[in-house]
């Protein structure tokens, strides 16, 4: 199967949308793929303000989306747009790092007037970097996601389904099972 980078642009801890993306990072595990997560919050701050393409984390982090067959993108949306600690990344990585690859962008936030982020902030910036297919990605409303007292995530059936929907149509395009699984697996 594929192997898959799972690319978290959330500078909080506590981050919804990372718990989304490993959320969702279990469903493609079981269909089959390797999934590596990246954090872009635990990458060196001073490397990614200061622009450091040297940095030896910075350089693993590129190996890492040259070596993913497909992409993940998850950020909260700020301002109507991809969070900056994304775009710090995304602007060290080399022009054409996603050719070939076949991307999932996802946004999480707080309101629904957001919800065109992902087509006029984020796929334009992805298609730039040559994504060779974006699949259709997925705004989800953080009233939507919640968290247990064990931890785990918990998401609103609603946008269970459609999530579900947009992780498995990526996992077909990369070649993935056609097994449907639960939505809320």
């Amino acid at each position: 199967m594929a192997t898959i980078l799972s690319i978290s642009g959330s500078p909080s801890a506590a981050s919804r949308t990372a718990r989304l993306l490993r959320h969702l990072d279990n469903r493609l595990t079981a269909q089959g793929h390797e999934v590596i997560p990246l954090d872009v919050r635990t990458l060196p701050a001073d490397a990614l303000l200061g622009a450091d393409f040297r940095h030896p984390e910075i350089i693993q982090a590129a190996a890492l989306v040259e070596r993913a067959d497909g992409v993940v993108v998850g950020t909260p949306v700020y301002k109507a747009a991809y969070s900056g600690l994304l775009k710090s990344l995304l602007d060290l990585l080399p022009q054409y790092a996603l050719a070939g690859k076949t991307v999932l962008p996802l946004a999480t936030g707080g309101s629904t007037a957001h919800v065109l982020a992902i087509d006029y902030a984020l796929r334009p910036v992805l298609s730039s970097m040559g994504a060779t297919h974006i699949v259709p990605g997925w705004f989800t409303l953080d009233k939507d996601l919640t968290v247990g007292v064990d931890g785990s995530l918990i998401v609103a059936p609603g946008a269970a389904e459609a999530l579900a929907q947009v992780t498995d149509q990526f996992s077909l395009a990369l070649g993935g099972r056609t097994t449907v699984l639960a939505a809320t697996g």
